[in-house]
């Protein structure tokens, strides 16, 4: 009979847990998706890029924000699941029958374990593939239509050569251009203006077209190579090519777009070559620590809902927001602190996970034990 009563409390706990679970999931991921609406509908209105290709890199966009959003959700969850039972006296009732407190916590714990395991696989082979096929994207974007992948008022170093700085864009329509081409060896900088320009996209060809309307140039002076002089001209053409991307198969993976198991061979060959790999282990733990949070947070978040005995939403959530930028502060600080040096970021990384874990089994052990 009292493994009965065991099963029916420890189904109830859990049912309590997966409704907010799923709902605070995809409200979390509403909320991440709505923030970057704009930047979409920016593509799409005043870009002109085809809704094909925004709709690839809004479903490529969807992965990243899961690695966020569920574990912010398991912990919104337990606080809101447990938090009510608490402020009803129903934990209290069920400490005083008798029934160890963490037997019913423990299925929780084993939820945010299985979450856990599920994240680190999806970190380690969902996300890369789709940063990376988010930038194939963006690539194949840029040489169909430019100004797609380029901001106003600042320094564009996208193009071979060349650095620009355009004030205004509008679709392919430039206004008040400034391009500077280094020369090296101290040689002054050539400098390119104009008051208009547009761009020419030539996808079979790989190429770009900037024309320049109404500006100067700095042209070679012949008799004195070192030095520029000043041409005026109505209309001028120049050939652009964006770096790194005449070939779409050369295209080298960043950090971010690889496996766990592709970083330890670049880190196998940086050794070799005698060059240090911090910035490589660091990806790889903090692809680790990110998934990892997922069951820290039930475990520190079960215990701060019982202790806290609220049932109001809002307080819940301030919380978990509390809880959540205190780790992903103490995050972005290890990282730091590895990427510099100071720390092993085999150690440093974990450090977020360690502490709040700490903490969240302190608090669980007192409120079990008791």
């Amino acid at each position: 009979m009292r493994s009965l009563n065991m099963k029916i409390l420890r189904n109830y706990f859990l049912k309590e847990f997966i409704g907010p679970l799923f709902l605070g999931l995809g409200v979390l991921t509403f909320v991440m998706v709505l923030g970057n609406l704009i930047k979409i509908a920016d593509l799409v209105i005043n870009k002109g890029v085809d809704i094909y290709n925004v709709s690839k890199l809004f479903l490529f966009m969807m992965p990243y924000l899961l690695t966020y959003t569920l574990p912010i959700a398991a912990l919104s969850a337990v606080l809101l699941s447990l938090g009510r039972l608490s402020s009803d006296n129903e934990i209290v009732a069920i400490k005083t029958s008798g029934i160890n407190l963490f037997s019913l916590i423990l299925p929780l714990l084993i939820v945010g374990l299985i979450l856990s395991l599920v994240l680190v696989i999806f970190n380690d082979r969902v996300i890369p593939y789709a940063h990376f096929a988010s930038r194939k994207t963006l690539i194949e974007v840029g040489i169909k239509n430019p100004t797609a992948a380029l901001e106003p008022g600042v320094f564009i170093n996208s193009f071979d050569k060349y650095i620009l700085f355009i004030y205004h864009i509008d679709q392919n329509k430039l206004g008040n251009i400034r391009i500077y081409e280094p020369q090296g060896d101290d040689k002054p900088t050539r400098t390119i203006v104009a008051k208009r320009g547009e761009f020419i996209a030539v996808p079979e060809k790989n190429m770009i077209k900037l024309k320049l309307i109404d500006g100067t140039s700095d042209e070679i002076d012949p008799e004195k190579p070192d030095n520029f002089y000043k041409l005026n001209f109505k209309t001028y053409f120049m050939n652009l090519n964006l770096a790194q991307i005449q070939d779409k198969g050369k295209i080298v993976k960043k950090p971010k777009d690889m496996t766990i198991q592709e970083l330890r061979r670049e880190i196998s060959k940086l050794n070799k070559e005698g060059i240090n790999p911090v910035p490589l282990i660091t990806e790889i733990n903090k692809k680790i620590v990110l998934a990892f949070s997922c069951f820290v947070f039930i475990l520190l978040g079960s215990s701060m809902a019982i202790i806290t005995r609220r049932r109001e939403k809002s307080i819940n959530f301030g919380i978990a927001f509390i809880i959540v930028g205190v780790y992903y502060l103490m995050l972005m600080g290890s990282e730091a602190l590895s990427l510099q040096g100071y720390l092993d970021p085999t150690f440093a990384l974990w450090i977020p996970n360690i502490i709040l874990g700490v903490i969240g089994t302190f608090l669980t052990y007192r409120l079990c034990a008791y």
